[in-house]
């Protein structure tokens, strides 16, 4: 049972307006996001500060647990308010979120017994396009944040990570668009001629 959490907390502050909310091909970005993973949600749930600008989407949304931790505050909000063992994390600002790669990360999860399943491209890993087991990465972020931990994955060395290697990712998102989170205006713009030209 798999629940997928949009994560809505960023700052925005690069695009000048909120993102999530922001029109992608006529639809506020986060909710091609959500139509986009939901085929494979058993539950989906938003993480955000600011319920009042996502009442529209009329799913359940949660604060932040850990207020002021950053990103890794959020991992553990989307984490822990999760009702299902197995958790996928996504940005609301991946246009292109994939479905298969997700897919695939929850079969090798349990087949290897992993707790995180996670790409790591040449920026480094993608913890918000990553699957999680509740079970075990909970408490191993919460003892991070107590020991006053600030990087997002500083807690894998309590936990058994599963990286994808590129030609695994390559396999399930041919487009190579997956881990793309829109920052600025001229990448949105970009982002929606692509997505036009899919379509």
């Amino acid at each position: 049972m798999l629940t997928v959490v949009i994560q809505a907390g960023g700052q925005s502050s690069r695009m000048g307006e909120d993102k999530a909310r922001k029109p992608f091909l006529g639809q506020p970005l986060i909710q091609r996001v959500i139509e986009r993973i939901s085929p494979i949600a058993d539950e989906i749930l938003v993480t955000t500060n600011r319920p009042a600008d996502f009442a529209f989407l009329n799913l359940r949304l949660f604060p932040d647990l850990k207020p002021g931790r950053g990103p890794l505050g959020g991992l553990y909000t989307a984490i822990a308010s999760a009702s299902h063992p197995l958790v996928a994390v996504v940005a609301c600002d991946m246009p292109f979120a994939s479905t298969s790669l997700l897919e695939n990360g929850i079969s090798l999860l349990v087949k290897e017994e992993a707790d995180v399943v996670i790409a790591k491209t040449e920026e480094g890993y993608e913890p918000f396009h990553a699957v999680y087991r509740r079970a075990t990465c909970l408490p191993a972020i919460e003892a991070a944040i107590d020991a006053d931990l600030w990087k997002v994955i500083a807690w894998f060395p309590q936990v058994k990570v599963r990286t994808l290697s590129p030609d695994e990712v390559k396999a399930c998102d041919p487009s190579g668009l997956c881990f793309w989170n829109v920052n600025t205006p001229e990448e949105f713009q970009q982002a929606e001629h692509i997505a036009r030209q899919a379509n």
